[in-house]
This record gives structure tokens, C-alpha cells and sequence, in this order.
């Protein structure tokens, strides 16, 4: 990313051609935020329209009328705020006077009336009500503010603003805009912002132009701005916002600002600020001139509400956001809906929000901090795929040549990877036709799934990772059920009945039982291949091979040789989650290190066990990571050559400890769940053949679009799938060789049956799949009182 741009003083703003500006401009704020433009959707609240101040130009501010509420009741706070909850919004904007009740009798007596001392305190209930009865996060624009008083807001609101507007002290004298309005002195301003900072609040602030300042009072202000967040780094957001003569005010007969004079601060604005700051225009008060605006440098439209007017701005009507899609994309730009909290401070938002606030604001989110606009989640059945396809719009440059590499077959690095995995609108188009065309040419049509059983042989964990829910779930009969730590005869009786039913293959896995020792995993092994000799045993993570390994007292390679000459046939590459440390250590903080998990892999392919890969997203991770994790799969796929197939595990949310304690998102988003499949295609390409789509996690429809953004198999039809199930997964335990078929058909491509290693299954164990009878109930043997009993009688090795 560039960081080589001019050093623009002021003389040279000021001096220099408005062209040269808007060019230096734009290209800043590309650098920042590629081809992105935000905007929240919100509902706003005029909590109360008194106010102390009399400026000069405002029309937001009323005075006592008889028969007029003092301030919104909190059921009708609560109206507004549904009605935006209904219509998607995410954000509540608490607009209202400042402290009103030190200048109005009225304010004081509908205070009183309702058992509040200040308006602030009836600011706090009504945002405590809105986060206790909806989902909207609010922000609140209150005025200057004591320490005391945005502490206290800060704990129900996750973030807060005040316009700076000037930093001129003209403009408070008699004559000026300000003058009569205490809140208004430049020092009382700055000193809220600076205690915004050492409070760490998410902040947005602005000026505002045409109010009788001057361009050297402009740059003025933005520097006061910009030297702020460099010692804080809280002002997520500055507003460049045009003065609008209004009827009814001091200042209806004023000039307005004209668009050069506005482009001109837009851009000076961006280059003192520099490329990462989120720079706005509101929309609705230059609805000719998009392009223009956002040649000038902005990346942010600001708050449009699709329920509420702008009250500030009655005069002004807001953008359909339609329309505004349309014309941002006609700009150059991708439209993309963020919340109150921008995503650089959603990425750390430990440091910056109040520890009750963030679940609500994790679970709003996805994986860049951006907004998620749609109800679909892994596992969950009855709610339909979106609409993922942008249709319209530009292309980034980034993406397009990291597409044209891939489909070459070369190497991508993360930062190209990272560029695919953040695709959106067309973006998100051009990478899953080129996957999906990767895909036809070097897997062809066919469509494959094994037929297999899944045999977790106990939930009794000595781990205590943070999204499993099948050893921590709540205990309900129908998911995670009673502990348990299954008996020899009941794991050879599930293999036999898994080979009458057609099967090929048994996955065996289960949690790290803290009695166990490697004999244990040996002599799961030798009872299946002693029940079903032909059966194929795709069984142990790494996390069960190293456990085994270390009871023994051996090598890991020395455990693999003996549970291959046991009969293992090939390992399962679970437990990878994600494969960069600083996510483990939070999700997974006592299993293996990423490096550790790469050298077991690495080392079962040594000794001739083949292996899967896969990786597990949508709970902590960003893009970046996902791409770590792609680039260290391709990396061991080109030394060893034991990878058949990648696996895309999204997180189901619903059971998992670390949701319920409001750690998580709620699993991926769908784009982010189909774009996986896509990109994984793309950086694993050719090397690894098989891209996977898990249809107990995805559901029919999302393993549909799946197949066609790169996946080109279907995993197996599973037999008593338990893990996910325990998580919560609405998708069910087994998929029937038919319903396989059925769906596959229904995107008009061929099934095959196939074994573990990618062979055709045999003719006899086809037919039987389709003559599967109903499976017999399974004996949960029950796990022994004390944990570290062997409730097992190994075999001889």
C-alpha cells in the first residue's frame, strides 16, 4: 500500500489547483480503502429538540410550545427503534439539544416529571432500553460532554460524536454563527474530543463549512482534528458538512457554500487527515453531484435511514439506497454497509467498546468488521441464500490479477489471497465464475461423495476449546447428550451395520479423552478392521495422533507406522481450525500450534497415510488469517502430495462456549461461506484437486452454490454425524446416497459414488447404499465415574 504521498502544508492547499488537489485526493484515499464505500443504515431519534444554544442556522432546535412533549417518551423511543430494526438498520443515532434544562423551565419539569435529574440520564435509560428490547446499537450525539457523563454513556453506547464545526473564535463574537451559544466556544468542544480520546470512545466529529470561517480556519480545524487522533487514535469518522440556508432561521437569506469550495475542503480535508481516515459528505445535501464528492476523497456516506427523516436537515430528503448503490457504483465504488463502529475499531474493539456491549456489536459483524446484511447462518434450516451477486459495479485491479495468476496455476501471496477473501459486489462475481471455471477444467462436472459413517467414540475432552460444543454443549438429550465413552462391541456393531448400509469408509474421532493412551486408538482400529476387513478407516485428527503418541511415550512417526500396519487408512485433517497462532490462542489456546499441526500432517503423508485439510471460519478470524492458513496448506500439498481434499468448516455459532459468552461472531456470512470455496479453489490450485463443501454445515442450498463457486464434492452422507449436531446444526445426520443424487442433479451436473482416496466405489457397495435400511438405535455406552478410567480393553498391538 503506498505511503510515499506529499506532504501537503497549507500554503500548498491553499495555493494549488483544485484538479491537482482531487487527483492527490482520490489517490489517498484509494490507498486507504481500495474501492469501498460505507454508509450505515440507522434510525434516527430526536430524543429532544430543545437546546441550550441559538445558532444561528439551525432549524433542529425548537423552543417550548404548550402542548408539545419536552422529550420523547421511552415507549415511543422504543417505536422508532423497531421500526428501524424492521427495515435492517443496525445503528440507533440519538440526535438532541444540548442540556436543555439549563436554560428551559420545560425541560426541567418533563426531567422531574419522569424521576431524571438531567437530560443526559434520560439519554442513558433510553439507550439502555433500546439494546435491552432490540438489536440496534446506539450512537449518540449529545453535546459536550463532562468525563463523568460520557463515561457513563460510553457503558450503553458503542459509540459517540460531536461536530467540532469550527475551531475559530470569531464565530462565537456578536455577529458570528456561534454567538449566544456556549456550547460552542472551540476550547469546550476540543476539550469533549480530548476526553473522548483518553476515554477511548469511538468518536466521530467534523466542521462545518460556510458558516463565516475561512479556509485557513477550515485547515485549522482539520489539523486540530488530525493532531487529536494521533495521540488518541478515537476519531473513527470526520464529516466535511455544507451549510444549508434554512426558512425560519437568523440565516435564511445566507449564500451557501458552492461545490467548488466544498470539493476544495473535502479534498484538503483528506490530505491533512491522511489515507486511512473515514472522510464523509452527507449525501442528501449534494444529491446532483456523487461522482464529484467522491472524486474529492470521501470513503463514507454517512447515516441513511430508510425509516426517519434527517432532522438536522428536514429540507433535505435521504437518498433511496437504491439509488445510492447505483450512483456510488456509477463512481467507481462499491456501496457496503457498516455499523456505528468502524471496522478498524470493530477489529480492537476490546479497547474501545464497553465489555456489555460487545457481543451485541460481534454478533452484528462479519469477518471485516462490515455490517452483516442478511439473517443466513450455518446450521440453520428455514432461511434462504441472499442474493450474492453484485450485477453491477466496478472491479478492483487487485482482484483481477490475482484471478489471472491463480488460473495459471502460480502461487499466490497473502496479500493477493487476502484481496480475493474481501471481494465484493462484482468483485465477489469475477472470482466465483473463475473458480467455478478452474474447477470445470481440472475436476470436471462430476460431482463425488463417499458413502461413510461417522463414529465419535466419546465426547469426554480434556480440552476446552472455545466453539466446541460437543464435549461443553448444554446436555440436551437431542444434541450433545449424556457423556459417554463407547464400548468395543458397539464400535464393531456400527462398522458391520455401516457395510451392510453400502458403506466404504468410517471417520472415527473424537474428543481427548484424558483416560486414553494410543492403545485406545489402536484398538479402535483394529475392532473395525477385525469386524469389516474391506472397511476403509479414515479416523484420528492430529490432536488424537500427537495425544497417542505422547501416552506412549513415543515418536509421532512411530505412532502413525503402528496405527497404519493396525489398518488406519487415512487421517482426517481436523484440528487445524485456523492455522495462525494469535487466532489459536484464543480459540484454541491448549491444543497444538500451528507448526505442530503442519509436521503431523507432513509427517502421516511420510509414512503413506494420506490426509484431508481443512479450516474452520466465521468466529474470530479475519481475512488475512484465512489466507495464512490457504497459503501454508499449498505450501505443504507442494512438498508432500498427501492432501486429497481441502475442507471449508464454517462455525456453527449456536452452542458454541465462546457465543454464549458473546466472544464470537454467529458464524461466517453467506458471502463469506460460499467465497471461501471459491478462493480456496484459487490459491490451492492445481495442487490440491478437491475442494469440499459441507452440506451439514451449508444446508442443500448453500452447498449448491457452493459447487458452483469452485467445490466439486460433496464429503460423505455421514450415518449419525454428531459433532455439528451438537452445535446445533439444523441440517441433520445423514444425507441418503438419493438425496445426494437429487441434489446434485438439481444443478444439472453428474454423481459418483467414491472411496476415501478418490477411487469409483465399488459396484456392490453402491448397490447395497441404495438399499440401506433404517439404522438401529446406537448404545451410548456411559462414561466410567472416574475421568481417567479406561473403560476399554485394548487389543493386542
Amino acid at each position: 500500500m503506498p505511503t510515499d504521498f506529499k506532504t501537503w502544508t497549507p500554503e500548498a492547499m491553499l495555493n494549488s489547483p483544485l484538479p491537482q488537489l482531487l487527483a492527490a485526493a482520490g489517490a489517498m484515499r484509494d490507498a486507504g480503502h481500495g474501492n469501498l464505500m460505507t454508509y450505515s443504515r440507522k434510525v434516527f431519534i430526536p430524543l429532544t429538540q430543545l437546546c441550550r444554544d441559538v445558532c444561528h442556522y439551525c432549524t433542529f432546535a425548537k423552543s417550548p410550545s404548550a402542548g408539545v412533549p419536552a422529550y420523547l417518551a421511552i415507549d415511543q423511543v422504543l417505536e422508532i427503534a423497531r421500526a428501524g430494526e424492521r427495515a435492517g438498520c443496525s445503528e440507533a443515532l440519538f440526535t438532541l439539544g444540548e442540556k436543555p434544562e439549563l436554560r428551559h423551565q420545560a425541560a426541567r419539569d418533563a426531567l422531574n416529571a419522569m424521576g431524571y435529574a438531567t437530560t443526559i440520564d434520560y439519554l442513558f435509560a433510553a439507550c439502555e432500553a433500546v439494546l435491552k428490547e432490540t438489536s440496534l446499537l446506539p450512537h449518540v450525539n449529545p453535546g459536550t460532554l463532562t468525563r463523568e457523563e460520557m463515561t457513563k454513556l460510553r457503558s450503553v453506547s458503542v459509540s459517540q460524536g460531536l461536530m467540532l464545526e469550527s475551531t475559530s473564535e470569531r464565530l462565537c463574537e456578536r455577529g458570528g454563527a456561534h454567538f449566544g451559544s456556549s456550547d460552542k466556544v472551540p476550547a469546550a468542544r476540543l476539550a469533549t474530543l480530548h476526553t473522548a480520546g483518553d476515554l477511548r470512545v469511538p468518536f466521530t466529529t467534523g466542521i462545518l463549512i460556510g458558516i463565516g470561517e475561512t479556509r485557513e480556519e477550515r485547515l485549522q480545524a482539520l489539523i486540530a482534528i488530525r493532531d487529536l487522533h494521533r495521540k488518541f487514535g478515537h476519531i473513527q469518522e470526520v464529516i466535511v458538512q455544507n451549510f444549508r440556508a434554512k426558512i425560519a432561521t437568523k440565516w435564511m437569506g445566507r449564500d451557501e457554500p458552492d461545490l467548488e469550495d466544498l470539493l476544495w475542503t473535502l479534498a484538503a480535508a483528506r490530505l491533512v487527515l491522511g489515507s486511512s481516515m473515514n472522510l464523509q459528505a452527507p449525501p442528501n445535501l449534494s444529491p446532483a453531484v456523487y461522482p464529484r464528492l467522491v472524486e474529492a476523497g470521501i470513503n463514507d456516506w454517512g447515516g441513511i435511514s430508510p425509516v426517519t427523516p434527517d432532522h438536522v436537515n428536514p429540507e433535505a430528503p435521504w437518498p433511496s439506497l437504491s439509488v445510492l448503490n447505483e450512483r456510488t457504483a456509477h463512481a467507481g465504488k462499491t456501496l457496503v454497509e457498516r455499523t456505528a463502529v468502524y471496522p478498524e475499531y470493530v477489529h480492537t474493539l476490546e479497547q474501545w467498546v464497553d465489555p456489555k456491549l460487545q457481543p451485541a456489536l460481534r454478533r452484528s459483524v462479519d469477518a471485516e468488521g462490515l455490517a452483516r446484511t442478511d439473517a443466513w447462518m450455518p446450521g440453520v434450516s428455514g432461511i434462504a441464500l441472499p442474493r450474492l451477486s453484485g450485477w453491477f459495479g466496478p472491479t478492483n485491479a487487485g482482484v483481477r490479477e490475482a484471478i489471472a495468476r491463480a488460473s495459471g496455476g502460480d502461487a499466490l501471496d497473502e496479500f493477493q489471497i487476502t484481496a480475493l477473501l474481501r471481494a465484493r459486489g462484482r468483485d465477489y462475481d469475477l472470482v466465483c465464475e473463475a473458480a467455478d471455471k478452474v474447477r470445470r477444467l481440472t475436476a470436471g462436472d462430476l460431482v463425488r461423495y463417499v458413502v461413510t459413517r461417522n463414529i465419535s467414540y466419546t465426547n469426554i475432552c480434556q480440552h476446552r476449546c472455545a466453539f466446541c460444543a460437543f464435549s461443553k454443549g448444554k446436555g440436551h438429550s437431542d444434541l450433545r447428550g449424556p457423556a459417554y465413552d463407547l464400548a468395543l462391541m458397539e464400535v464393531a456393531r456400527r462398522a458391520k451395520e455401516a457395510w451392510t448400509r453400502g458403506a466404504t469408509e468410517v471417520c472415527m474421532q473424537g474428543g481427548i479423552h484424558p483416560g486414553y493412551t494410543g492403545e485406545n486408538y489402536l484398538a479402535f482400529v483394529q475392532t473395525v478392521k477385525e469386524a469389516v476387513p474391506g472397511m476403509h478407516i479414515h479416523a484420528f485428527s492430529p490432536l488424537e495422533v500427537t495425544h497417542g503418541a505422547e501416552t506412549l511415550g513415543i515418536t509421532v512417526e512411530a505412532f502413525l507406522d503402528r496405527l497404519r500396519d493396525a489398518g488406519l487408512g487415512s487421517l482426517p485433517g481436523t484440528a487445524a481450525e485456523i492455522l495462525a497462532d494469535d487466532v489459536r490462542a484464543k480459540i484454541c489456546p491448549d491444543k497444538l500450534s500451528s507448526a505442530q499441526w503442519l509436521r503431523v500432517v507432513e509427517t502421516a503423508h511420510r509414512v503413506g497415510l494420506r490426509t484431508t485439510a481443512t479450516i474452520m471460519f466465521g468466529h474470530v478470524e479475519r481475512a488475512e488469517h484465512v489466507a495464512l492458513h490457504l497459503r501454508r496448506v499449498r505450501d505443504l500439498q507442494l512438498r508432500t502430495g498427501g492432501i486429497t481434499e481441502f475442507v471449508p468448516l464454517p462455525f456453527v455459532h449456536m452452542e458454541a462456549p465462546a457465543y454464549r459468552k458473546g466472544l464470537t461472531r454467529r458464524g461466517p456470512t453467506a458471502r463469506e461461506a460460499i467465497l471461501i470455496h471459491a478462493v480456496a479453489r484459487l490459491a490451492l490450485h492445481p495442487v490440491v484437486p478437491n475442494i469440499q463443501a459441507s452440506w451439514v454445515k451449508l444446508g442443500s442450498e448453500g452447498v449448491c452454490a457452493a459447487l458452483r463457486a469452485g467445490a466439486n464434492d460433496l464429503g460423505g452422507t455421514l450415518m449419525n454425524e454428531a459433532i455439528a449436531h451438537a452445535a446445533g446444526t439444523e441440517h441433520g445426520q445423514e444425507m441418503a446416497p438419493e438425496q445426494m443424487d437429487a441434489l446434485i442433479a438439481s444443478i444439472g451436473r453428474p454423481a459418483q459414488q467414491r472411496n476415501t482416496l478418490y477411487g469409483v466405489a465399488p459396484d456392490d457397495r453402491v448397490a447395497a447404499s441404495y438399499a440401506a435400511v433404517e439404522l438401529e438405535p446406537m448404545c451410548l455406552t456411559p462414561a466410567a465415574r472416574r475421568p481417567n478410567q479406561i473403560t476399554h480393553i485394548p487389543l493386542a498391538a
